[in-house]
């Protein structure tokens, strides 16, 4: 879906709530590969069975990639990411859960180019429990409407 829009033309607040996506043990035998991270969390299930959490871990990175990507379901042509900030790890999440992501506008900032400003988008990725399992700031960069030199 496209949404052309200014930098402008976000309200602090706004709010998007994905659709669900589960876990797989495909996604994190995928994930490994592409990764090299064959860390025993996440690919040994009779260690991990000695282990607190009893089972296998998602990577971190997969959830976050993952999550990134089903908030990623807007594109704005006049806008990219920039990056992110304060990415944290909250609880871990295993095969077969289903996460979900909610995305909320926090603060729009200038940027060193007055043709553009900072779009801080606060992304939250749960499971079906309703715990938060990562969190994260996603830093867009958008364009000002023409004209417009300050937020």
């Amino acid at each position: 879906m496209s949404d052309e829009r200014y930098l402008e033309d976000y309200e602090i607040g706004e709010e998007r709530v994905s659709i669900g996506r589960t876990i797989t043990e495909a996604d994190i035998v995928l994930h490994a590969g592409q990764t090299g991270d064959f860390y025993p969390h996440h690919m040994d299930a009779e260690w991990c069975a000695t282990q607190p959490f009893k089972q296998r871990i998602a990577h971190g990175t997969l959830i976050f990639s993952v999550g990134i990507g089903m908030a990623a379901n807007v594109i704005n042509p006049r806008s990219m990411s920039y990056g992110y900030d304060r990415l944290r790890f909250i609880k871990p999440t295993f095969i077969g859960d289903t996460i979900r992501v909610t995305t909320t506008i926090v603060d729009k900032r200038d940027f060193k180019r007055p043709s553009h400003g900072i779009l801080v988008e606060k992304v939250d990725v749960t499971k079906q429990t309703g715990e938060l399992v990562l969190t994260c700031e996603h830093l867009h960069l958008v364009e000002r409407r023409p004209g417009v030199e300050d937020i």
